[in-house]
This record gives C-alpha cells, structure tokens and sequence, in this order.
C-alpha cells in the first residue's frame, strides 16, 4: 500500500509505502499522475518516504512497479529518497542507470531539505 498526495502547487507528488505494494496501487498512482504530467509544468518531482522498503505482494505487482517507473521516468526531474535505511544510498546510485530523473537520498530528519532540492529549479 501506498499512501499518497499531490502538492499541486510545487508540482510534487509524495509517496509514502507502508506495506507490500500491490498492482493497485500502481493503477491509482498512474490516475492522479498522468493527467498532470500533461499540464504545463508537469511534475517537478516526487518524494519517497519509508522508514524501510515494504516489498511486493506479488511478481505482477511487482512488474506494474517497473511498468510504471517506465512510463513516467521521463516526466519527472527529480527523486528525493527520504530513509534512513541503507537502501537509500544504493538506491540512489542503481536507480539512477534506469531512469532520466536525477535521484537523491535524505536522511528521515532532513525533509524539508528534500522538498527545497526537488523543488529547486537546477
């Protein structure tokens, strides 16, 4: 499960994981993005926030993870990777060969520093 909103105004979507993802929420994901990746502006970045990675409940949910990291990798500029697990860093670093979106990991206490850098026009 992912919990979710879009701040409209800085044109951030948040993601909060709390269990194992599922294909669902990825169908969800894609009904609020879509539409605004369209609008002038689109999305200037999304903001992951997990204590931990929660995992898939199934291989498809899974694939529709992928599937949507491929559909919408180019509409973003930017990933602040708020964890202070240690996959943030590796994340960081692996995520950033398969997507055009510049991926930063922040410790959980630095926030709003990831919402200041997402937000930034550089």
């Amino acid at each position: 499960m992912i919990e979710h909103s879009l701040d409209m105004k800085d044109g951030v979507l948040h993601l909060y994981p709390k269990d194992a993802l599922d294909t669902d929420d990825f169908a969800e994901l894609s009904q609020v993005v879509d539409p605004y990746v369209l609008e002038p502006g689109g999305l200037n970045g999304m903001i992951i926030e997990a204590d931990a990675f929660p995992g898939w409940d199934t291989f498809g949910a899974m694939a529709a993870h992928f599937r949507f990291v491929k559909d919408h990798h180019r509409a973003i500029r930017k990933i602040a990777v708020v964890t202070d697990s240690p996959i943030g860093g590796a994340l960081e670093h692996l995520a950033s060969h398969f997507v055009s979106a510049k991926i930063r990991h922040f410790p959980m206490n630095d926030r709003n520093a990831a919402k200041s850098w997402v937000t930034s026009p550089a």
